[in-house]
């Protein structure tokens, strides 16, 4: 079979490997949608401390399953048979552990994934192993989800989960940063689950930012190549600041600009991790103290919020199919990380 395989920083190759083998306690699924994010353009140019090569990328993933191991049904409780529609989830918690006792299952410490510790969906076949079905982490599909959809599913469980802590109330101010898939679910999640008002859309590419926009119709959109944006919220909002603000996006001033333009009581989302070359910010603790300001960081998800994403596209709530602008065969798999680096395109899924 044919999967992208990474070997080192900068070389990452479509090879054609043996299919893999299914174990008893094991599930074999056919790979039907794996869809590309951010963090896999990150691997092919740096690596990641939690992945051992060679090793299959992709952890956006959604299959149909043609081989069940012997021993999965009554090891986990499951009646999975060959046909089965499934979505798998990318961060696996150990489910032993104190957070995960704790119900915290997105903090685990022993956190393993989809894509680094075990082979990835970029590839025609895929197996499941036991630490993702011990922990419920293959999820049905719902008879309405196609299988792209389906496959977008893991990052709308990551902006699940960080809007989960946030307290978004009905008619809330909304500020997100950053116009790319997540900004776009961060802004649905908001308005279809949690009913908030005024919705800002902040990127410094005007192009991405124009396409997205077109997609989730924010009440402003703000370039912030081209303007101040904390003034602009400012005066958006008759100098009240924001209620909440979503830095989706892995830029240092972002999270500096959040806490200057929150309201009070406002509750802000550091969503996108920084460079761990410029880790840090400044603050002025003066404006979180007297303001009363909540910041939370937000990591990855639970399989529960896998679960609850799946529902929310089948019910309409937060739709994704028209923020996947690009299918791409995986024959040109490659060509999908060049669209995603370029910002060329919302969502990106590659069909093997």
């Amino acid at each position: 079979m044919k999967a992208l395989r990474f070997y080192a920083p900068e070389d990452i190759r479509l090879e054609d490997i043996p299919e893999p083998e299914c174990g008893p306690g094991e599930i074999k699924l056919r790979v039907r949608n794996c869809s590309t994010c951010g963090t896999d353009v990150k691997i092919r140019h740096n690596g990641h401390q939690n992945l051992t090569p060679p090793r299959t990328l992709g952890h956006e993933i959604a299959g149909e399953i043609v081989e069940v191991g012997g021993d999965v049904n009554a090891l986990y409780g499951t009646d999975w048979k060959i046909g089965d529609r499934a979505q798998v989830i990318a961060a696996v918690p150990c489910g032993t552990c104190h957070e995960c006792r704790k119900g915290w299952m997105a903090v685990c410490q022993n956190q393993t994934s989809v894509g680094y510790q075990y082979d990835g969906g970029f590839a025609e076949y895929m197996i499941v192993p036991g630490q993702v079905l011990r922990v419920d982490g293959l999820n049905r599909i719902p008879d309405a989800v196609g299988y792209a959809e389906a496959s977008a599913a893991e990052p709308l469980a990551c902006a699940i989960n960080a809007q989960e802590l946030l307290g978004i109330a009905a008619g809330d101010t909304v500020v997100v940063f950053g116009a790319g898939p997540i900004g776009c679910m961060h802004i649905r999640i908001a308005r279809g689950v949690y009913r908030c008002g005024p919705v800002f859309l902040v990127d410094v590419n005007a192009e991405r930012l124009k396409l997205s926009a077109d997609a989730v119709r924010p009440d402003a959109v703000i370039d912030a190549a081209r303007t101040d944006v904390v003034a602009q919220v400012l005066e958006l909002t008759g100098g009240r600041g924001a209620d909440v603000i979503i830095t989706a996006t892995a830029a240092n001033i972002t999270q500096e600009q959040a806490i200057a333009m929150a309201a009070r009581n406002g509750r802000i989302s550091f969503f996108g991790g920084l460079p761990k070359t410029n880790p840090t910010i400044t603050c002025d603790s003066n404006v979180v103290h007297y303001r009363q300001l909540h910041i939370h960081g937000a990591n990855g998800s639970a399989p529960e919020h896998n679960r609850r994403a799946l529902d929310y596209i089948a019910t309409g709530q937060v739709p994704v199919r028209d923020l996947i602008t690009h299918r791409i065969p995986l024959t040109e798999v490659l060509d999908a990380f060049s669209v995603v680096e370029n910002g060329e395109a919302i969502k990106v899924t590659v069909e093997p």
